[in-house]
């Protein structure tokens, strides 16, 4: 027993971070959003759907006229990203900003109406999709270029180019959130609204613009998620976007949400236990228990460094001043 888990080990672990990554990307969305107005914006599951099922379409349609991969994939991921950030622009001007005007209080309010948005748009994807294919379960058109593998450290770690893109994209993401977050004026725009709405609006920000663009930003990067979720996992449906987008989530509390490396930290940190326990649970048991179980020990950790670490590993403790 010892001696097969040595062997899978760093598999496990490769495979652990490329799922992490994707939960890292959808996160970096939830954090955006609940960093500027503490909203849990749960329709973002959805627009992470809504960038896969883009990505999705746009391979269908281009992929014979495109055959270079690598560009046909830069064009979904901008595609993607474009809509879903249109998308989600369209939730918070029709769906969140209504109930910010009339000063709503109770947090209750804007979590419904985000799980109705998030209905709504699971209804009208396969809408769409029912009337334009006649079928809402999509697959990826696989393009030669991007299908290739390498085999690292003697065969120990075999991994798809599309991995390293995942990896090399999210990063970039993380690097460019963060730039723009603390090196920009929109950064600092986006700051100082999420710090006190009215104080910045005093100071010729517009809390408005500010909060729509960060919808934009969060959208965008989910879109992007979504593109390579789909090429990474092939099948794509209306629901897609549930199981991942509250694994992200889970990830953005357990890393300190709010905090833009902390999504990163928590989305790795969820995917190792994730895919360390699917992959050992069998092993370890006998039998007895599943692969389907290791989401069930995971959160159970999850909640364990929680209750000892509620802000999250990267969170901080914020004290009100009165």
């Amino acid at each position: 027993m010892l001696e097969q888990i040595l062997v899978l080990l760093p598999q496990v672990i490769f495979d652990g971070f490329l799922l992490g990554f994707v939960y890292a990307m959808v996160a970096l969305g939830y954090t955006m959003v609940y960093g500027v107005l503490e909203l849990i914006n749960f329709a973002h599951s959805e627009i992470f759907m809504i960038g896969a099922v883009v990505g999705v379409e746009v391979f269908r349609y281009l992929a014979p006229a495109l055959p270079n991969g690598y560009l046909l994939l830069l064009l979904a991921l901008l595609l993607g990203g474009l809509i879903a950030g249109g998308t989600a622009i369209l939730v918070e001007r029709f769906a969140y900003r209504p109930l910010r005007k009339r000063g709503t209080t109770n947090r209750l309010v804007p979590l419904i109406t985000a799980i109705g948005v998030s209905f709504i748009l699971q209804d009208l994807v396969r809408l769409i999709e029912g009337l334009w294919h006649n079928e809402f379960f999509l697959r990826m058109r696989t393009v030669e270029a991007l299908e290739g593998s390498v085999e690292l450290f003697g065969g120990a770690i075999f991994a798809q180019t599309k991995a390293f893109i995942v990896i090399v994209v999210s990063i970039l993401m993380l690097v460019g959130l963060t730039y723009l977050v603390n090196r920009t004026k929109l950064g600092v725009a986006i700051r100082a609204v999420a710090q006190d709405l009215s104080t910045a609006s005093l100071m010729g920000i517009d809390p408005d613009r500010v909060i729509s663009r960060t919808f934009l930003i969060g959208g965008s990067l989910g879109g992007v998620a979504g593109v390579l979720f789909a090429l990474m996992y092939t099948t794509v449906n209306p629901y897609v976007g549930f199981l991942p987008g509250i694994k992200a989530f889970t990830a953005a509390v357990l890393g300190g949400i709010g905090n833009i490396p902390g999504a990163m930290l928590g989305g790795l940190v969820l995917g190792q236990l994730e895919n360390f326990f699917g992959t050992y649970l069998p092993i370890l048991t006998n039998g007895n228990f599943g692969t389907e179980y290791k989401d069930v020990v995971a959160f159970l950790i999850l909640i364990f460094i929680l209750l000892v670490r509620p802000q999250g590993l990267l969170g901080q403790v914020v004290k009100e001043k009165v």
